[in-house]
């Protein structure tokens, strides 16, 4: 680790946080409007460096084409009666949610 910069660094520190998480633990955040659900097709730990690195641009780009937005209440009824694993990680002030 002591060969990478400092972008592959926090990527890599990012990489270390996320974890598989089962929603029913996660519905508190949830319930305070923490939870930002991340599209399949992008990668977790991109979305949360940038959202760390306060990149407005790139978030609202991925915001405009559905690729990260809120958890809606109807997918939170989904996975809560599925019992659904997720992956999450925390990017201040939110909780990044993916799909397994």
């Amino acid at each position: 680790m002591a060969s990478m910069n400092p972008e592959e660094l926090s990527r890599a520190q990012i990489n270390l946080e996320t974890a598989q998480i089962g929603w029913r633990e996660l519905q508190p955040y949830f319930a305070r409007g923490a939870t930002v659900a991340v599209s399949a097709d992008l990668d977790l730990v991109e979305v949360a460096y940038q959202i760390s690195k306060d990149n407005k641009q790139q978030v609202s780009d991925w915001m405009t084409t559905g690729q990260l937005c809120r958890v809606s209440d109807e997918q939170a009824l989904n996975w809560h009666e599925a019992d659904t694993v997720v992956w999450a990680v925390v990017a201040r002030p939110y909780v990044l949610i993916q799909e397994k």
